[in-house]
């Protein structure tokens, strides 16, 4: 589960910024649109924000820009530090991950980007049933994350890495748990949710789900 790479994160706490700018090759069509992709994350949150995966905190940025009350969850105690002295301490953030979380009043939106991966499938779900009993209807999930329209386009981006070179983004692909929308959009529906994805570039997409 997330959990189980905090260490990486730990360590990425120094250059993520640089790495999301586009600045590592590897990684530059990940990461493409990243900007345009948080804004559109930001636009789409309601009322009481919850936000998985704080890192360096700039979708908190945003979203409290948008005049939202934010909640931030990170597990990496680094990058709780260079978000609180991005952010110049405008709010809590905390300890949690994706499925242990303290909820302090009720959330209206559950918003990530670029972390929902770090979760098995199995363990998605199980945040989802989750998120289903904590929202009221018009509540609202929106995540950006890589993820695949089938297993075989999964397949397929992990030997293009490697035809490319870039073996460290292909051992990403192989060894984080990246999902498929058929997936998500079952289990989605299955607990309650109306759901839409959008794609922003070659990898990632914005799945965003309203409680029914």
């Amino acid at each position: 589960m997330e959990r189980e790479f905090v260490e990486l994160f730990e360590e990425w706490s120094e250059y993520y910024d640089d790495t999301v700018s586009g600045y590592d090759k590897e990684y530059r069509d990940v990461f493409h649109g990243y900007e345009q992709i948080l804004d559109e994350v930001a636009n789409r949150a309601q009322g009481h924000v919850l936000e998985f995966g704080v890192g360096t905190g700039n979708l908190t940025k945003r979203l409290l820009q948008a005049g939202l009350l934010v909640t931030g969850i990170e597990p990496s105690a680094s990058m709780r530090r260079r978000a609180v002295e991005k952010l110049h301490g405008q709010i809590l953030i905390e300890n949690g991950d994706f499925l242990e979380f303290p909820t302090h009043k009720q959330v209206d939106t559950f918003v990530s980007t670029y972390a929902f991966h770090h979760l098995t499938d199995e363990e998605k779900e199980k945040a989802i049933v989750n998120y289903s009993k904590l929202l009221h209807p018009g509540g609202k999930i929106v995540f950006a994350d890589t993820m695949y329209e089938s297993k075989e386009a999964d397949r397929a981006a992990i030997q293009q890495a490697k035809d490319a070179g870039f073996l460290n983004l292909a051992t990403d692909l192989l060894t984080e748990y990246y999902t498929t929308i058929p997936f998500l959009q079952k289990v989605l529906k299955e607990n309650g949710f109306d759901v839409s994805f959008t794609r922003c570039n070659q990898f990632v997409w914005i799945v965003e789900a309203q409680k029914l």
